[in-house]
């Protein structure tokens, strides 16, 4: 169900790049550089985190579960401008599965 989903994002995504300024969020997003991309992608991070924080101590997860989708929809957007998908990160992490956190990220620390 979830790869649904990101596929049908990611061709909507793809449909919008291409799309008038005027009349798409995401197609202005794509023309004003990948450094406005950059900034949504950051303040949504920050929102997520304050979201975070404050469904720890109230119980209440709405707000992150909004911040979150935000957060993904602007990076399935970044990834777009870049030339990838989410299908990119989804083999990315299914790579992972035989590796351990510990041995993944001694990995990368030896490339």
């Amino acid at each position: 169900m979830a790869n649904d989903v990101l596929k049908q994002l990611t061709d909507v995504l793809e449909a919008r790049r291409n799309a008038s300024p005027d009349e798409s969020y995401v197609s202005s997003l794509h023309h004003k550089g990948l450094n406005k991309i950059l900034e949504k992608v950051g303040e949504e991070s920050i929102e997520t985190i304050l979201a975070a924080r404050d469904a720890e101590q109230s119980g209440e997860t709405d707000k992150l579960i909004y911040e979150t989708a935000d957060l993904w929809f602007h990076s399935l957007v970044m990834l777009s401008h870049l030339g990838e998908n989410a299908q990119s990160v989804l083999d990315e992490l299914e790579r992972r599965f035989d590796l351990s956190g510990l041995e993944e990220k001694a990995n990368r620390n030896q490339n």
